[in-house]
Protein backbone atom coordinates (compact mmCIF):
# COMPACT_ATOMS: atom_id res chain seq x y z
CA UNK A 1 0.00 0.00 0.00
CA UNK A 2 2.95 2.33 0.49
CA UNK A 3 4.02 2.15 -3.12
CA UNK A 4 0.40 2.96 -4.33
CA UNK A 5 0.27 5.96 -2.20
CA UNK A 6 3.83 7.35 -2.20
CA UNK A 7 3.96 10.90 -2.81
CA UNK A 8 5.27 10.33 -6.40
CA UNK A 9 1.70 8.47 -7.16
CA UNK A 10 -0.37 11.82 -6.07
CA UNK A 11 1.55 13.97 -7.77
CA UNK A 12 1.44 12.07 -10.79
CA UNK A 13 -2.15 12.29 -9.89
CA UNK A 14 -2.22 15.64 -9.74
CA UNK A 15 -0.41 16.38 -12.76
CA UNK A 16 -2.79 14.21 -14.68
CA UNK A 17 -6.03 15.80 -12.84
CA UNK A 18 -5.26 19.20 -13.64
CA UNK A 19 -4.27 18.76 -17.29
CA UNK A 20 -7.37 16.53 -18.06
CA UNK A 21 -9.71 19.41 -16.19
CA UNK A 22 -8.40 22.27 -17.99
CA UNK A 23 -8.59 20.61 -21.17
CA UNK A 24 -12.37 19.72 -20.24
CA UNK A 25 -13.07 23.46 -19.68
CA UNK A 26 -11.34 24.29 -23.01
CA UNK A 27 -13.44 21.39 -24.63
CA UNK A 28 -16.52 22.66 -23.25
CA UNK A 29 -15.59 26.38 -24.51
CA UNK A 30 -14.64 25.25 -28.00
CA UNK A 31 -17.83 23.47 -28.15
CA UNK A 32 -20.22 26.17 -27.09
CA UNK A 33 -18.08 29.35 -28.37
CA UNK A 34 -18.95 31.55 -25.34
CA UNK A 35 -15.66 32.74 -24.80
CA UNK A 36 -16.80 36.32 -24.42
CA UNK A 37 -20.13 35.49 -22.59
CA UNK A 38 -17.94 33.40 -19.88
CA UNK A 39 -15.62 36.19 -19.32
CA UNK A 40 -18.65 38.49 -19.15
CA UNK A 41 -20.81 36.08 -16.49
CA UNK A 42 -17.55 36.46 -14.18
CA UNK A 43 -17.36 40.17 -14.21
CA UNK A 44 -21.15 40.09 -13.57
CA UNK A 45 -21.51 37.10 -11.08
CA UNK A 46 -22.96 37.67 -7.49
CA UNK A 47 -20.13 37.28 -4.95
CA UNK A 48 -22.60 36.46 -2.28
CA UNK A 49 -23.15 33.23 -3.78
CA UNK A 50 -19.68 32.77 -4.31
CA UNK A 51 -19.05 32.96 -0.84
CA UNK A 52 -21.04 30.23 -0.24
CA UNK A 53 -19.34 28.07 -2.30
CA UNK A 54 -16.07 29.09 -0.88
CA UNK A 55 -17.92 27.72 2.66
CA UNK A 56 -19.46 25.02 0.78
CA UNK A 57 -16.15 23.34 -0.28
CA UNK A 58 -14.95 23.42 3.22
CA UNK A 59 -17.31 20.35 3.89
CA UNK A 60 -14.55 17.68 2.96
CA UNK A 61 -12.82 19.17 5.72
CA UNK A 62 -15.29 20.72 8.65
CA UNK A 63 -18.28 18.48 7.43
CA UNK A 64 -16.27 15.31 7.47
CA UNK A 65 -13.97 16.43 10.10
CA UNK A 66 -16.87 16.26 12.37
CA UNK A 67 -18.77 12.93 11.14
CA UNK A 68 -15.12 11.85 11.84
CA UNK A 69 -15.02 13.12 15.36
CA UNK A 70 -18.34 11.81 16.33
CA UNK A 71 -17.43 7.91 14.53
CA UNK A 72 -14.16 7.96 16.40
CA UNK A 73 -15.20 8.97 19.83
CA UNK A 74 -17.22 5.96 20.28
CA UNK A 75 -14.56 3.09 20.13
CA UNK A 76 -11.37 5.45 20.97
CA UNK A 77 -11.32 8.67 23.48
CA UNK A 78 -9.24 11.82 23.47
CA UNK A 79 -9.67 12.44 19.74
CA UNK A 80 -9.08 15.82 18.70
CA UNK A 81 -11.11 17.87 16.14
CA UNK A 82 -8.23 19.41 14.49
CA UNK A 83 -6.55 16.26 13.56
CA UNK A 84 -9.25 14.55 12.24
CA UNK A 85 -10.48 18.10 9.94
CA UNK A 86 -6.57 17.30 8.13
CA UNK A 87 -7.47 13.41 8.07
CA UNK A 88 -11.01 14.05 6.26
CA UNK A 89 -10.14 16.59 3.74
CA UNK A 90 -6.95 14.65 2.94
CA UNK A 91 -8.98 11.44 2.29
CA UNK A 92 -11.16 13.32 -0.02
CA UNK A 93 -8.15 14.42 -1.09
CA UNK A 94 -6.57 11.59 -1.66
CA UNK A 95 -9.87 10.65 -3.49
CA UNK A 96 -10.31 13.18 -6.23
CA UNK A 97 -6.42 12.42 -7.21
CA UNK A 98 -6.84 8.78 -7.74
CA UNK A 99 -9.09 6.51 -10.13
CA UNK A 100 -12.53 5.30 -8.52
CA UNK A 101 -11.45 7.39 -5.40
CA UNK A 102 -9.12 3.90 -4.52
CA UNK A 103 -6.72 6.24 -2.54
CA UNK A 104 -9.16 7.54 -0.26
CA UNK A 105 -9.52 5.01 2.61
CA UNK A 106 -5.51 4.20 2.96
CA UNK A 107 -5.52 8.01 3.35
CA UNK A 108 -8.17 8.05 5.78
CA UNK A 109 -6.49 5.03 7.83
CA UNK A 110 -2.95 7.23 7.70
CA UNK A 111 -4.35 10.72 8.65
CA UNK A 112 -6.11 9.14 11.51
CA UNK A 113 -2.86 7.20 12.34
CA UNK A 114 -1.50 10.75 12.78
CA UNK A 115 -4.28 11.94 14.82
CA UNK A 116 -2.90 9.36 17.30
CA UNK A 117 -5.52 6.53 16.62
CA UNK A 118 -4.68 2.82 16.46
CA UNK A 119 -4.12 1.37 12.69
CA UNK A 120 -6.52 -1.32 13.87
CA UNK A 121 -9.00 1.18 15.04
CA UNK A 122 -9.02 3.38 12.55
CA UNK A 123 -9.83 0.67 9.71
CA UNK A 124 -12.83 0.27 11.35
CA UNK A 125 -13.76 4.05 11.25
CA UNK A 126 -13.20 4.08 7.75
CA UNK A 127 -15.42 1.37 7.38
CA UNK A 128 -17.87 3.05 9.46
CA UNK A 129 -17.30 5.98 7.23
CA UNK A 130 -18.11 4.40 4.23
CA UNK A 131 -21.00 2.88 5.61
CA UNK A 132 -22.86 5.81 6.86
CA UNK A 133 -22.11 7.12 3.40
CA UNK A 134 -23.46 4.32 1.18
CA UNK A 135 -26.73 4.34 4.17
CA UNK A 136 -27.29 7.86 3.53
CA UNK A 137 -27.61 7.96 -0.27
CA UNK A 138 -29.42 4.80 0.44
CA UNK A 139 -32.17 6.48 2.37
CA UNK A 140 -32.21 9.69 0.74
CA UNK A 141 -32.70 8.57 -2.59
CA UNK A 142 -36.43 6.65 -1.31
CA UNK A 143 -37.46 9.93 0.59
CA UNK A 144 -36.65 12.70 -2.11
CA UNK A 145 -38.58 10.01 -4.38
CA UNK A 146 -41.34 10.12 -1.28
CA UNK A 147 -41.77 13.63 -1.11
CA UNK A 148 -42.54 13.97 -5.20
CA UNK A 149 -38.82 14.73 -6.14
CA UNK A 150 -37.48 14.57 -9.74
CA UNK A 151 -40.64 13.69 -11.56
CA UNK A 152 -39.74 16.39 -13.77
CA UNK A 153 -36.84 14.63 -14.79
CA UNK A 154 -38.94 11.97 -16.88
CA UNK A 155 -39.15 13.79 -19.63
CA UNK A 156 -35.83 14.13 -19.86
CA UNK A 157 -33.56 11.61 -21.81
CA UNK A 158 -30.12 10.38 -21.35
CA UNK A 159 -29.06 7.72 -23.70
CA UNK A 160 -30.83 4.59 -25.22
CA UNK A 161 -34.56 6.25 -24.39
CA UNK A 162 -33.85 5.98 -20.52
CA UNK A 163 -34.32 9.31 -18.85
CA UNK A 164 -32.59 11.05 -16.07
CA UNK A 165 -35.51 10.04 -13.65
CA UNK A 166 -34.42 6.42 -14.71
CA UNK A 167 -31.02 6.66 -13.64
CA UNK A 168 -31.69 8.33 -10.12
CA UNK A 169 -33.64 5.03 -9.64
CA UNK A 170 -30.87 3.17 -10.63
CA UNK A 171 -28.53 4.78 -8.87
CA UNK A 172 -30.64 4.94 -5.49
CA UNK A 173 -31.37 1.08 -5.76
CA UNK A 174 -27.54 0.57 -6.32
CA UNK A 175 -26.71 2.50 -2.93
CA UNK A 176 -29.36 0.42 -1.40
CA UNK A 177 -28.10 -3.03 -2.66
CA UNK A 178 -24.66 -2.12 -1.28
CA UNK A 179 -26.02 -0.90 2.15
CA UNK A 180 -27.94 -4.36 2.32
CA UNK A 181 -24.47 -6.53 1.48
CA UNK A 182 -22.59 -4.16 4.18
CA UNK A 183 -25.67 -4.96 6.64
CA UNK A 184 -25.06 -8.46 5.42
CA UNK A 185 -21.16 -8.74 6.13
CA UNK A 186 -21.59 -7.18 9.40
CA UNK A 187 -24.58 -9.41 11.07
CA UNK A 188 -23.92 -12.53 9.02
CA UNK A 189 -19.93 -12.99 8.64
CA UNK A 190 -20.64 -16.98 8.85
CA UNK A 191 -22.23 -16.70 5.36
CA UNK A 192 -20.12 -13.99 3.93
CA UNK A 193 -16.58 -16.37 4.62
CA UNK A 194 -18.74 -19.32 3.03
CA UNK A 195 -19.35 -17.00 -0.24
CA UNK A 196 -15.58 -16.35 0.06
CA UNK A 197 -14.39 -19.80 0.47
CA UNK A 198 -16.21 -20.77 -2.19
CA UNK A 199 -14.92 -18.50 -4.63
CA UNK A 200 -11.81 -19.25 -3.39
CA UNK A 201 -11.81 -23.01 -4.07
CA UNK A 202 -13.62 -21.91 -7.60
CA UNK A 203 -10.44 -19.87 -8.26
CA UNK A 204 -8.09 -22.18 -6.74
CA UNK A 205 -9.17 -24.71 -9.57
CA UNK A 206 -9.16 -21.76 -12.66
CA UNK A 207 -6.67 -18.97 -11.11
CA UNK A 208 -3.46 -18.17 -9.12
CA UNK A 209 -2.93 -19.99 -5.76
CA UNK A 210 -1.92 -16.34 -4.81
CA UNK A 211 -5.12 -14.62 -5.27
CA UNK A 212 -7.12 -17.66 -3.40
CA UNK A 213 -4.34 -17.18 -0.30
CA UNK A 214 -5.19 -13.49 -0.22
CA UNK A 215 -9.04 -14.44 0.08
CA UNK A 216 -8.40 -16.78 2.34
CA UNK A 217 -6.51 -14.31 4.56
CA UNK A 218 -9.72 -11.80 3.68
CA UNK A 219 -12.05 -14.76 5.12
CA UNK A 220 -9.80 -14.35 8.59
CA UNK A 221 -10.41 -11.02 8.57
CA UNK A 222 -13.68 -10.92 8.91
CA UNK A 223 -14.21 -12.38 12.37
CA UNK A 224 -11.77 -9.12 13.70
CA UNK A 225 -14.34 -6.93 11.96
CA UNK A 226 -17.19 -8.28 12.96
CA UNK A 227 -16.30 -8.28 16.84
CA UNK A 228 -15.18 -4.67 16.01
CA UNK A 229 -18.25 -3.23 14.41
CA UNK A 230 -20.36 -4.77 17.06
CA UNK A 231 -19.62 -1.90 18.78
CA UNK A 232 -20.96 0.28 16.51
CA UNK A 233 -24.69 -1.92 16.34
CA UNK A 234 -25.22 -2.12 20.13
CA UNK A 235 -26.33 -0.11 22.85
CA UNK A 236 -24.85 3.92 22.47
CA UNK A 237 -23.19 2.74 19.05
CA UNK A 238 -26.55 2.86 17.60
CA UNK A 239 -26.62 6.71 18.18
CA UNK A 240 -23.70 7.18 17.12
CA UNK A 241 -24.00 5.47 14.26
CA UNK A 242 -27.41 7.55 14.11
CA UNK A 243 -25.34 9.93 13.81
CA UNK A 244 -23.07 9.82 11.33
CA UNK A 245 -25.40 8.95 8.97
CA UNK A 246 -27.07 12.07 9.61
CA UNK A 247 -23.88 14.05 9.34
CA UNK A 248 -22.19 12.72 5.66
CA UNK A 249 -25.12 15.26 4.15
CA UNK A 250 -22.93 17.67 5.68
CA UNK A 251 -19.67 15.90 4.68
CA UNK A 252 -20.74 15.66 0.86
CA UNK A 253 -22.57 18.96 1.54
CA UNK A 254 -20.04 20.64 -1.37
CA UNK A 255 -20.73 17.56 -4.51
CA UNK A 256 -24.44 18.08 -3.50
CA UNK A 257 -24.60 21.37 -3.68
CA UNK A 258 -22.49 22.98 -5.67
CA UNK A 259 -24.82 23.09 -8.79
CA UNK A 260 -27.66 24.65 -7.12
CA UNK A 261 -25.25 27.21 -5.37
CA UNK A 262 -23.21 27.71 -9.17
CA UNK A 263 -26.46 28.34 -10.89
CA UNK A 264 -27.37 31.20 -8.53
CA UNK A 265 -23.84 32.10 -8.43
CA UNK A 266 -24.07 33.18 -11.94
CA UNK A 267 -28.01 34.80 -11.50
CA UNK A 268 -30.13 31.92 -12.80
CA UNK A 269 -33.26 30.47 -11.26
CA UNK A 270 -32.89 26.70 -10.03
CA UNK A 271 -35.63 24.08 -8.36
CA UNK A 272 -33.21 23.04 -5.29
CA UNK A 273 -34.52 19.72 -5.20
CA UNK A 274 -34.17 18.61 -8.85
CA UNK A 275 -31.05 19.96 -9.68
CA UNK A 276 -29.45 18.23 -6.29
CA UNK A 277 -30.90 14.68 -7.82
CA UNK A 278 -29.04 15.77 -10.89
CA UNK A 279 -25.74 16.35 -8.79
CA UNK A 280 -26.71 12.93 -7.26
CA UNK A 281 -26.40 11.01 -10.79
CA UNK A 282 -23.59 13.13 -11.72
CA UNK A 283 -21.82 12.10 -8.46
CA UNK A 284 -22.73 8.22 -8.95
CA UNK A 285 -21.33 8.15 -12.90
CA UNK A 286 -18.05 10.05 -11.97
CA UNK A 287 -17.33 7.68 -9.00
CA UNK A 288 -17.06 4.85 -12.15
CA UNK A 289 -14.64 7.26 -14.15
CA UNK A 290 -11.13 5.97 -14.65
CA UNK A 291 -9.61 9.38 -14.37
CA UNK A 292 -8.36 11.16 -11.04
CA UNK A 293 -11.03 12.67 -9.75
CA UNK A 294 -13.28 11.76 -12.58
CA UNK A 295 -11.54 14.68 -14.45
CA UNK A 296 -13.00 15.14 -18.01
CA UNK A 297 -15.91 12.99 -17.37
CA UNK A 298 -17.27 15.36 -15.02
CA UNK A 299 -17.04 18.30 -16.82
CA UNK A 300 -18.80 16.32 -20.13
CA UNK A 301 -21.28 14.74 -18.01
CA UNK A 302 -22.13 18.14 -16.25
CA UNK A 303 -22.34 19.93 -19.32
CA UNK A 304 -24.33 17.32 -20.50
CA UNK A 305 -27.16 16.62 -18.13
CA UNK A 306 -27.38 20.20 -16.59
CA UNK A 307 -27.99 22.29 -19.80
CA UNK A 308 -31.60 21.44 -19.11
CA UNK A 309 -31.34 23.86 -16.28
CA UNK A 310 -28.65 26.22 -18.16
CA UNK A 311 -28.28 27.73 -20.88
CA UNK A 312 -25.46 26.70 -23.52
CA UNK A 313 -23.48 29.60 -23.03
CA UNK A 314 -23.22 29.72 -19.30
CA UNK A 315 -22.09 26.40 -19.53
CA UNK A 316 -18.26 26.95 -19.12
CA UNK A 317 -18.72 29.29 -16.16
CA UNK A 318 -21.40 27.05 -14.44
CA UNK A 319 -18.70 24.53 -14.92
CA UNK A 320 -16.03 26.23 -13.55
CA UNK A 321 -17.54 27.56 -10.22
CA UNK A 322 -19.38 23.93 -9.72
CA UNK A 323 -16.10 22.03 -10.11
CA UNK A 324 -14.38 24.75 -7.81
CA UNK A 325 -16.84 24.09 -5.31
CA UNK A 326 -17.44 20.46 -5.41
CA UNK A 327 -13.22 19.31 -5.71
CA UNK A 328 -11.16 21.93 -7.16
CA UNK A 329 -10.72 23.94 -3.71
CA UNK A 330 -10.06 20.97 -2.12
CA UNK A 331 -7.38 19.56 -4.19
CA UNK A 332 -5.59 23.05 -3.91
CA UNK A 333 -5.65 22.74 -0.12
CA UNK A 334 -5.23 19.29 -0.18
CA UNK A 335 -1.86 19.78 -2.44
CA UNK A 336 -0.36 21.97 0.11
CA UNK A 337 -1.25 20.43 3.30
CA UNK A 338 0.26 16.80 2.53
CA UNK A 339 3.69 18.43 0.66
CA UNK A 340 4.11 21.14 2.62
CA UNK A 341 2.87 20.60 6.18
CA UNK A 342 3.20 17.41 5.71
CA UNK A 343 6.37 16.85 3.70
CA UNK A 344 4.85 13.77 1.86
CA UNK A 345 6.08 11.64 4.42
CA UNK A 346 3.39 8.98 3.52
CA UNK A 347 6.15 6.41 2.33
CA UNK A 348 7.67 6.23 6.19
CA UNK A 349 4.05 6.04 7.51
CA UNK A 350 3.04 3.40 5.71
CA UNK A 351 5.95 1.35 6.44
CA UNK A 352 5.50 1.47 10.04
CA UNK A 353 1.94 0.64 9.99
CA UNK A 354 2.81 -2.59 8.39
CA UNK A 355 5.55 -3.62 10.74
CA UNK A 356 2.37 -2.93 13.78
CA UNK A 357 1.17 -6.40 15.25
CA UNK A 358 -2.69 -6.59 14.03
CA UNK A 359 -5.22 -7.58 16.76
CA UNK A 360 -6.40 -10.82 17.57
Amino acid sequence: MAAMLSPRVFRRGLQIFALISVLGVVALLLYTGAWRTTLDAFAHVKVGWLCVGLLLASSDWLGGGVRLMLLTRHVHRGARYGPLVIASGLTAWAMYLTPSGAGGGPMQIYGMKRAGIPIPVAMIIAFMSFFTTVVFFALAGPTALILGAGHSLRGHGFVLHISLYDVFLASAATFGVIGAVMLGVIFFPGVAKRIIHGVASWLGRHHSEKLVQRLEALSGALDRMHDALLAYFRGSGFLATFIGILTSGFAHANRLLAGYVAMRALGLPAQFMDVLIVQVIISFLVYFAPTPGGAGAAEALSAALMQIYVPRALLPAYTIIWRFTASYATVIVGSFVFYRMLHGRLDEAEERAAAEPQPA
